[in-house]
């Protein structure tokens, strides 16, 4: 019988335990419901999802979606949106937050503008006018009836107001920019005694968000020493209805949707504008 060199035995003792060890190892690895370090990533489509038992819907979907594009839905348990990026290219991205009131036509509790970039779509926030002593006026000279203002949050700005004038009047309204010159939104006549109601809608242009933006609403009488009184009933922004409506940027400023979102911009705090 051969005689087996030492050193060849010593080898496949040690080959042996080594086998042993991955052996032990194998048994130890994390379980498959658990993710040890490292990162995870979903590429070239495809989505993660988090479905309830029994139920037909996830409570958690991020990927992608069927028109190529992607996108993120948080439901609640019973099945109700509680927060969405929407995935369709043609939504852009916009970002939601949902009402738990399952009975109510509309939801949206809070979201960014579907057509313009840089401004909130919801809530809806006063535009921050007030009444001054010339509400009601006699004079045949321009008087400011409501004066005031606010950041801007929202695309679009409201105005609904109705005018009194014994004699007639003419009423004016007046968007104030940041920095800019006074532009007249509308100016029309005011027949003699009757109210005459006006809703000013207009998108703000050359604004930017957070600028601060003034307003003034000016009236006159046809005639002097006549009265001429100007109630306002409602004055807010909202958000954009469709694309036309979208403001035109600020001077100097890129477009609305005119460049690619850059993943790498760092998180804006409190501490940073601040500093600005």
């Amino acid at each position: 019988m051969a005689t087996v060199p030492n050193d060849l035995l010593d080898r496949i003792r040690d080959l042996e335990r080594k086998v042993r060890e991955l052996a032990g190892r194998a048994q130890t690895r994390p379980a498959m419901d658990e993710i040890r370090e490292g990162d995870v990533k979903i590429t070239e489509g495809g989505q993660l999802t988090v479905t309830p038992p029994g139920k037909d819907y996830s409570t958690f979907t991020v990927g992608e979606w069927p028109d190529g594009s992607y996108g993120t839905v948080l439901r609640r348990f019973d099945g109700s949106f509680a927060l969405t990026v929407e995935g369709e290219k043609e939504d852009r991205g916009t970002w939601r937050l949902w009402s738990r009131d399952l009975a109510s036509p509309d939801r949206i509790l809070v979201m960014d503008d579907r057509h313009s970039d840089r401004f909130l779509g919801r809530p809806w926030l006063p535009l921050g006018l007030n009444p001054t002593a010339d509400q009601s006026s006699t004079s045949d000279q321009w008087r400011y009836a409501w004066v005031g203002g606010a950041p801007a949050h929202n695309a679009v700005a409201v105005l609904k107001l109705s005018t009194l004038a014994e004699t007639g009047g003419t009423v004016r309204v007046r968007m104030l920019p940041e920095g800019g010159k006074p532009v007249t939104v509308d100016e029309w006549e005011v027949p003699a005694g009757k109210w005459t109601a006006r809703t000013i809608q207009r998108p703000l242009h050359g604004v930017g968000f957070l600028d601060y933006l003034g307003w003034q609403i000016e009236h006159r009488s046809a005639k002097a020493r006549k009265p001429v009184e100007t109630r306002l009933f409602a004055a807010h922004g909202r958000n954009t209805l469709a694309a036309a409506e979208a403001p035109d940027a600020p001077a100097g400023e890129a477009a609305d949707a005119s460049s690619k979102p850059d993943p790498r911009l760092a998180v804006e705090t409190d501490d940073d504008q601040a500093a600005k």
